[in-house]
C-alpha cells in the first residue's frame, strides 16, 4: 500500500486505541533522535557506574540509535502496563527483618514474556490493517534506551531516581517498544519534570546508590547486587541491604507521584507461592527443584538458585536471632556453593556479635 493511500493519523490513533485494548495504560509515538541520551550514557558508562552489567556498553551506539539497530526504523512506538499488584502490603514487610521482600515487579510472572506477546498481537493488528511492514518489537531485551524513548513520546520524564514518572499513574510500570519503519506522527515529548526539588529517593536509599540527582551507580544499587552481580555482594553493603532477596522498592515507595498508581488488573502480575509474604527461614530450605518449581516463569529464575541462596544467607544475617533463623543458616553451613557458605559464614558471624 502507497504512502499516499495511508492516513497515518488515523494510523496512530488506531495503534494507541488497540494497544489500550492490549492491557496497555498509556502508547506514545517517537522519533529515533536520541543524540542527548547518547551522551548521558556515555558519561554514565565512563564513570564506571554499570558494574558487571558489560552489555550496556557491548552495542557501541546502536542503544542509543534505533535506526542503526533495526535498520529502517522511522519512529518507536512506547507503551507502558502498570504492573503494582494490588495490596500487597509489600512496605510493611520492610519492617519485618524476619520477612523476605521481593521488589514489587517480580512477585508474579515473568513479564517479559506477557508484553512482548501483546507487542506482537498489535504488530500483527497493524499489518492486517495496512499489510506488511517492518517492525520489531522490544522489552527489556536488547540494547534500547527504552526510558529516554518513553520520555519523548510522552510517557512521563526520567526522575531523580532515573526510574520514567508519570503524573496520574507513578513509576510501577513496564515498558515495551515497538519499532516501526511507519513516518507516524509524534507526541509532544514529556518536555518538563515534575520532581523540583524533592530528593525523597536519593534520601531513602539503603546504599545511597545515587552519585546525584539522575545518576545511579549500579555498583551499590540492591537490585543490581541481588539480581545482576554474579559473586559475592561487598561486605559494607550487606547491612544495608537489610531483608530485600530479590530487587528493591524503596526509591518508588518513597515517591510523591506513587499516591497515584492504581493496581493492575493483569492477573498474571499478582503474587504467586506466597512470596509477599514468606519468612526468610523459610525460602532459604527450598530444594533446588523446589526453587525451579517454585519460580517457574517468574522473574526470580534470573537469580538462579546459588545467587538467591546468597541473598537470602545476607537477609538472614540482617534478622533477628531467632531460632528459625540460626537454624536455616546452620541447616547451609556445609553448602557446596562457595559463593553461599561464604555469605552464610558472614551471617552466622552477625549473630555472634
Amino acid at each position: 500500500m502507497s504512502d499516499h493511500s495511508l492516513d497515518l493519523n488515523a494510523l496512530a490513533q488506531s495503534i494507541k486505541d488497540w494497544g489500550r485494548e492490549l492491557g496497555f495504560q498509556q502508547v506514545g509515538i517517537a522519533d529515533v533522535e536520541l543524540s542527548e541520551h547518547e551522551a548521558h550514557l556515555k558519561r554514565w558508562l565512563a564513570a564506571g557506574y554499570q558494574g558487571e552489567m558489560d552489555y550496556m556498553a557491548a552495542h557501541g551506539d546502536k542503544r542509543s540509535r534505533p535506526a542503526e539497530l533495526v535498520p529502517g526504523t522511522l519512529r518507536v512506538v512506547s507503551l507502558r502496563m502498570d504492573y503494582l499488584p494490588g495490596d500487597t502490603q509489600m512496605a510493611q514487610r520492610l519492617k519485618e527483618p524476619e520477612q523476605a521482600y521481593v521488589s514489587r515487579y517480580a512477585l508474579g510472572r515473568d513479564y517479559h514474556k506477557l508484553i512482548r506477546k501483546r507487542l506482537q498481537q498489535l504488530a500483527e493488528r497493524i499489518q492486517q490493517q495496512i499489510g506488511t511492514f517492518g517492525y520489531r518489537a522490544f522489552v527489556d531485551s536488547a540494547p534500547v534506551l527504552e526510558k529516554a524513548i518513553a520520555e519523548k513520546a510522552g510517557l512521563g520524564w526520567i526522575g531523580k531516581n532515573t526510574l520514567v514518572l508519570n503524573r496520574k499513574a507513578g513509576s510501577y510500570f513496564f515498558l515495551g517498544e515497538l519499532f516501526v519503519d511507519l513516518p507516524l506522527p509524534l507526541d509532544a515529548p514529556h518536555a518538563s519534570e515534575h520532581c523540583g526539588r524533592c530528593s525523597a529517593c536519593m534520601d531513602i536509599c539503603p546504599t545511597a546508590a545515587f552519585a546525584g540527582p539522575y545518576q545511579l551507580d549500579a555498583r551499590r544499587c540492591i537490585s543490581y547486587l541481588t539480581i545482576e552481580l554474579k559473586g559475592s555482594i561487598p561486605v559494607e553493603l550487606r547491612t544495608p541491604i537489610g531483608n530485600r532477596v530479590f530487587g528493591c522498592d524503596d526509591c518508588q515507595i518513597v515517591c510523591p507521584w506513587n499516591r497515584f498508581a492504581r493496581p493492575t488488573e493483569q492477573g498474571d502480575f499478582q503474587p504467586r507461592h506466597g512470596l509477599d509474604n514468606s519468612a526468610l527461614a523459610e525460602l532459604f530450605l527450598w530444594t533446588e527443584p523446589e526453587f525451579l518449581a517454585r519460580t517457574e516463569g517468574s522473574p526470580l529464575r534470573r537469580a538462579g538458585y546459588e545467587r538467591w541462596l546468597r541473598n537470602l544467607a545476607v537477609g538472614l544475617g540482617n534478622a533477628p536471632s531467632t531460632i528459625p533463623v540460626l537454624e536455616a543458616l546452620n541447616a547451609r553451613r556445609d553448602h557446596p556453593s562457595e559463593l553461599v557458605r561464604e555469605h552464610v559464614e558472614w551471617a552466622l558471624q552477625q549473630h555472634e556479635r
